[in-house]
Order: C-alpha cells, then structure tokens, then sequence
C-alpha cells in the first residue's frame, strides 16, 4: 500500500455492498470454470462433502457450489441485504445462510470437509481466521480461497492510469496489500500465513490472467460495488467521472487486466 494511505475500516466493508445486491450480482464477474474444476478434483467438492462458505455475499461462488452438487452449505455473510438475496436465489434444500461475522458465527468444530472463501478472506484477521479454518474443518479437508483480482502487477492497464487521479484518494481497501503486491498476489505472504497456521499439509496455488471488456455503464456499475468508491462523499460524482472518461477517452470500450488466484490447502490429520 502506498505510504500515508488508511485503510478501510473491517466494520465498514462488511456492510459496503448490500446497498443494491442485485446490481452486485449481476456486474461482479464470475470465477473461471477451471475453479471449481480444481474444487471438485483436487478438493473433492461434490457429493458427500459439508462445506462452508465465508463473506457468501450475492452468492456468485455459492451457486456453483451448490451445482458441484454438496451435501450440505453454510453460506456466512455479515450482512442482512446480501444474505437474503443469496437466499432468495438459492432456494435449495442444502443451502443453510447464517447472517454473522466469521469471527462471531458457532459452526461445528471438525465438522466440514471444505471451506472456501472468495474475494473476502482480505477483510478478516488472516492468523486468527486461518486458525479457526482449521478447527472447522474435518482431518484431511481442505480450504480454499480464490480472488478475481483487478488489475495485474507489471501489466499497463490504461483506465486504471487514466482515472488514478479521480479514484486514487484514502483510504483504500484491504484487498491493496500492505506492501507492493495486492493482498490476493501476495503469494509468499499468503503462503507464509498458511504455513505458520501448523494446520495444513499440502498447499498449492494457481492462477491466471484475463480481461474484462466494459462498457461506461457497466464500468460505472462496476466501479459503484467498490468499497473505496463507496465510502467516498461524492460517490454519485465519481461514478459519473469514471463512464465520462470510459466515454470519451476510450471510446465505449474499456478493457481491465483481471487475474484469478487460487490457494488451496489441506488440514493436517494430526492437527489439533
């Protein structure tokens, strides 16, 4: 994170994007389909499999669990707008959403064989949540934690530089990291958590890059899910820059440098 910059308070981001959970869902760009191939593969997400889900919020991974086919779900979120809407589009028997914070919620100690957290882990406490990951999880269960990642470090992404002025004021969100890398990109930090846990056995990671082809609308409707855009008191008028600029400086069509990051990890048999 650049020097002097705050960071955006955990108790405000959990409460940043039930504004309009509709408009969430449907802008927030989906993870690749080789996810929840590795989940389902590598993971063992499908039948038979309790699993549960940290910061759910409109359900964008939720669903495709469900559709692996998982014996049971618990979706936590800590807020009541995103939780029912999740609720509302996922009617499905082996869907149970709990409306808590992951540090508060009561889930049954050694009772799941996979936890996974998408786009979210950043807001919590890494060292205490990745403990209390390890409690809730079976022997031999694994954790996974994936991010759809905006921008990518070493690659020229040209709205990002064109709009820096515009959106570059504090505080910023969690997900920029503390250092030079995004929080998600961070592979050694990310790995090093998992290692001083002394709860997992087997860690790997896999990522990849991709764009994202916008136009000023969907680039406004992007942009306004944003944390660090929604904590701002002219909100409305940085959107309204943001399409402006979409616009005018490229023509319609503005093209963002995503990369998708996966960390998986199996809990220890002799954990605990």
């Amino acid at each position: 994170m650049e020097k002097g910059k705050s960071i955006i308070d955990r108790g405000f981001g959990r409460q940043a994007f039930g504004a309009d959970p509709a408009g969430y869902h449907a802008i927030r760009p989906a993870y690749p389909e080789w996810v929840y191939e590795v989940l389902r593969v590598r993971c063992g997400c499908g039948p038979g499999t309790d699993a549960f889900e940290i910061g759910a919020g409109t359900g964008i991974a939720t669903r495709r669990l469900l559709d692996l086919g998982v014996n049971s779900l618990v979706a936590v979120e800590p807020d009541q707008r995103l939780a029912g809407f999740l609720r509302e589009r996922n009617r499905d028997n082996s869907l149970r959403v709990v409306v808590s914070s992951f540090e508060d919620v009561e889930l049954l100690e050694g009772g799941y064989g996979l936890g996974v957290c998408a786009t979210a882990f950043h807001w919590l406490s890494e060292d205490e949540a990745l403990a209390k990951v390890a409690r809730l999880l079976r022997p031999g269960g694994w954790w996974a934690m994936v991010w759809n990642v905006f921008g990518e470090p070493g690659r020229v992404d040209a709205f990002h530089e064109a709009t820096k002025e515009l959106v570059g004021g504090e505080p910023h969100s969690p997900s920029r990291g503390s250092g030079d890398l995004p929080f998600a990109l961070d592979v050694a930090a990310r790995l090093s958590a998992l290692e001083k846990s002394g709860a997992f056995d087997v860690v790997e990671h896999r990522s990849d890059s991709w764009e994202l082809v916008l136009n000023p609308a969907e680039v406004a409707a992007l942009y306004a899910t944003y944390s660090n855009i929604n904590i701002l008191p002219d909100r409305e008028a940085v959107l309204a820059g943001l399409e402006q600029i979409a616009q005018s400086k490229f023509n319609g069509r503005v093209t963002r440098n995503m990369v998708t990051i996966l960390y998986i990890a199996r809990r220890k048999f002799n954990y605990l």
